[in-house]
């Protein structure tokens, strides 16, 4: 069953119960309520008879005008002696008047109901004064008249609960539909993701959580086709790498092999051999290591690191290859300045960025450790050419390297260590003119006493 069709049938369900609930609650309300009123009739009608003939004591009004005054008044009555138990008098019929005093109890006078072979009736009794005498005037109506007005009122009851409950089904659909549509058009999107046709996904119009879902599955989308090109370029970028030293050291060996060198052109086939077998292997282990990074298996040890002691790490490190390339290292850290990150990884991201600046710097590479708005911030700059609008968007990306760049795995190495010490790292221009990293390290979390 569809989801619409579900949320119509729950609502209505909920519906029937609630209007059926309601509908009990009111018969029962409304009958009491209709009984109350009888009596209260009665009782008006009652106190009119009683006061009337309170008056006449003491008067030639004999018993045979009381008795037309009764009948005239067309009311079911009893004159009751409470003292003696006795009815006196009823413009009820002789055997009728029996029969109640039979099987009900004149003398209870807190029962405010009596029946007779399955009929009920309800009564209202008043006194005459003085008390003393005991008398009493019992008047009684047939409930079924009551009932007649009960049924009336919830035929009139039911027909309104029918529309309204038409008229709330009918709104149901209507909101359900405007509900589960962006739902359907948002599963139609998904089914887009699954066969990977990122360039045909259409927005959809949606409010509230489901707006939030949709923009969340846009947000994933962009992310799985980042992946998935990335992925392909990574296949692509990585098969030439490893095409071309592998192509050259065939070559050099084949030609060895069947001795087609001079024994200079030998030696020389077997350095640029060796050369090549090198780099082959520098490109595995950071291909090895980038895969480890992105692992969850990998073991990630954070310590507590302070800032200077860790620029000085960076610097001895590069101290040598900058003195080679005539770069001049400048380094600055705030004293005050601490961080949490697993020291040998965060050192290599960092090295890994340092020594690019070397490599692409005129004469000055810059480190810094600050901290800015409670987050530690390491940041390296220098005064080389800077980063080309071609390579911004995809600087990271794995292979992607400058003109003096080695196996382009560095910066994506950095950028996931960085990740996994729960940092951000990004790229700008300095202003010394070349390139800019800049490195934002998560705020200290202080430990509960």
């Amino acid at each position: 069953m569809k989801l619409q069709s579900q949320l119509n049938v729950a609502f209505t369900a909920l519906l029937v119960v609630v209007m059926a609930v309601a509908g009990f609650i009111i018969y029962q309300l409304i009958f009491d309520l209709l009984i109350q009123n009888e009596q209260r009739q009665l009782e008006e009608k009652g106190e009119l008879i009683v006061n009337f003939l309170n008056e006449q004591q003491g008067t030639a009004y004999d018993t045979k005008q009381f008795q037309e005054f009764l009948q005239q008044q067309n009311l079911q009555l009893f004159l009751y002696d409470r003292h003696e138990n006795l009815v006196l008098f009823s413009t009820l019929p002789t055997q009728f008047v029996e029969g109640l005093y039979l099987q009900n109890d004149f003398s209870d006078g807190s029962k405010t109901t009596w029946s007779l072979n399955g009929e009920h009736f309800v009564t209202s009794r008043i006194l005459f004064l003085p008390e003393s005498l005991g008398m009493e005037l019992i008047l009684i109506t047939p409930m079924e008249d009551i009932r007649a007005v009960q049924e009336s009122f919830l035929i009139r009851l039911f027909l309104i609960f029918l529309i309204g409950t038409g008229v709330a089904i009918l709104l149901s659909y209507i909101l359900t539909n405007r509900l589960v549509t962006p739902l359907s058009k948002l599963k139609r999107q998904l089914k887009k993701i699954e066969n990977r046709q990122f360039d045909h996904l259409e927005r959809i119009k949606a409010t509230g959580e489901i707006k939030e879902v949709a923009d969340g599955m846009y947000e994933m989308a962009d992310e799985l086709k980042q992946y998935i090109d990335s992925q392909q370029a990574f296949f692509q970028n990585a098969s030439h790498e490893l095409k071309t030293p592998l192509m050259t050291i065939q070559g050099y060996a084949e030609g060895i092999k069947d001795d087609i060198f001079t024994q200079k052109e030998k030696e020389k086939g077997i350095d640029v051999m060796v050369s090549e077998v090198k780099r082959l292997k520098s490109i595995i282990n950071e291909m090895i290591l980038l895969a480890k990074l992105e692992s969850k298996q990998n073991v990630y040890r954070p310590e507590e690191i302070k800032g200077e002691d860790f620029l000085n790490q960076v610097v001895d490190r590069v101290i040598p290859f900058a003195n080679e390339q005539g770069i001049e290292i400048e380094g600055y850290a705030d004293p005050k300045v601490t961080f949490r990150a697993d020291q040998e990884k965060m050192l290599q991201a960092v090295l890994n960025i340092v020594v690019n600046g070397i490599r692409h710097g005129e004469n000055q590479v810059k480190i810094t450790i600050v901290q800015r708005e409670k987050r530690p911030m390491i940041t390296i700059e220098d005064d080389g050419p800077g980063i080309s609008e071609e390579m911004q968007s995809n600087l990271f990306h794995r292979f992607v390297k400058g003109k003096d760049g080695e196996t382009g795995l560095g910066l994506s190495i950095a950028r996931a260590i960085i990740l996994q010490a729960e940092g951000k790292l990004t790229a700008d221009r300095s202003e010394l003119g070349g390139a800019l990293f800049r490195i934002e390290l998560p705020k200290r979390r202080l430990k509960n006493k």
